[in-house]
């Protein structure tokens, strides 16, 4: 079997959860299957970059788009990549980023994280949103199998989108133990400029549905000798309004916005926070809370969307439009040790169930059902 990656969609740095999903997912495919033929379609960027697995080990290919600008990553997706892929003598060809090409005379596969772009518009802005609005569909309809990361963005194809159930294969992302040297904390507490205090995490791209707003409001509800809020990410034009929020909330000494951070540095932030805080009004899957109880950091989530499937019962639940809910869950984990103990205990088994490998194996399982069937 020959399987090619539509990776059109993925600017290295800049593409969040999805990127990860990529470079998680191709190392694992290898691994689960060495003889398995893999082609990555790439962008300009990412061929560029050459930094990542889909140049280091597998087949690639250059699609001659520079994905940044949207109608050019339309373009590469829908009529260059169906030729390409057909050049190169694909079987199936797997789209990690939600979109795909809607023609081609090799089998389609599809990822769809989630549908946030139906339940909250604004997180992509209004022109991508309508953009996703007819792609996403269009996938969905076109593809021989649909895979998501969670039952509850399975469920949420099926009522929002009208995709048969028995045309989506769940599988769930993976978590493994981080292979990368933490940077060197006493250095990181001088660039972050964060002193001797306690730290607490959340790590997300800066759109309106990772609510964070609303985690800042619940900032300056705690005591005054609160901890260092660090919200590492890939900045986006929103981050100047939660800027100037956290500054109208007197909050400029007690958050940090690091944008996007080395892996080490990421790792090193997790070593020193006390809990991590994840207040997302939508998740298809949620893959900080696995990182975090991989680690061993205390979770406080969101009960919306899949974190209660993904968290199980091993992080602290609130509600996220409630600003005091919020606090008071991270105010429970820092003044309650024991507390905090359990859930750093019950998060190693909960993240211990969620490998790559078993995802790689269900992916696997979903291009050899796709082989078989018809749209």
């Amino acid at each position: 079997m020959h399987v090619g990656l539509n990776l059109v969609y993925l600017v290295p740095g800049e593409t969040g959860g999805m990127e990860t999903y990529a470079r998680e997912l191709i190392p694992a495919l290898v691994e689960e299957r060495p003889r398995l033929r893999l082609t990555a379609f790439v962008n300009v960027e990412a061929y560029e970059a050459g930094n990542g697995p889909w140049s280091a080990l597998v087949d690639c290919v250059r699609v001659p788009v520079r994905a940044r600008r949207r109608s050019e990553w339309v373009r590469g997706e829908q009529q260059l990549l169906p030729r390409l892929a057909a050049g190169a003598g694909v079987d199936v060809l797997h789209s990690l980023g939600s979109t795909a090409p809607v023609w081609g005379g090799f089998r389609r596969v599809v990822t769809i994280q989630d549908v946030i772009y139906r339940i909250y518009p604004e997180a992509h802005g209004g022109l991508r949103a309508r953009v996703m609005g007819v792609l996403v569909p269009l996938a969905a309809r076109r593809s021989h199998r649909v895979l998501v990361p969670s039952e509850s963005t399975r469920e949420d194809l099926v009522r929002l989108l009208g995709v048969p159930p028995a045309k989506v294969d769940v599988a769930p992302l993976g978590i493994g133990a981080s292979a990368v040297e933490p940077s060197d904390e006493a250095d990181l507490r001088r660039r972050l400029e964060l002193d001797a205090r306690r730290v607490v995490l959340s790590a997300s791209a800066k759109r309106p549905h990772k609510n964070l707003i609303r985690l800042l409001d619940a900032w300056a509800l705690l005591p005054v000798d609160r901890p260092v809020l660090v919200l590492p990410g890939y900045p986006t034009p929103y981050e100047a309004e939660l800027r100037g929020h956290a500054a109208q909330l007197g909050l400029d000494a007690d958050v940090r916005f690091p944008g996007w951070i080395p892996a080490s540095d990421l790792e090193c932030l997790y070593r020193i926070a006390s809990c991590v805080v994840f207040p997302s009004l939508y998740e298809g899957f949620g893959l900080p809370v696995l990182e975090a109880m991989a680690r061993g950091v205390p979770v406080a989530c969101s009960d919306r969307g899949s974190l209660r499937e993904v968290a199980g019962g091993a992080a602290r639940f609130f509600d996220p439009e409630s600003t005091r809910a919020i606090a008071d869950a991270v105010a429970g984990l820092l003044g309650d040790t024991a507390a905090a103990e359990r859930l750093r205990v019950a998060g190693l088994e909960q993240a211990s169930r969620f490998t790559w490998s078993a995802t790689a194996r269900a992916t696997l399982h979903s291009y050899e059902v796709a082989l078989g069937s018809a749209v």
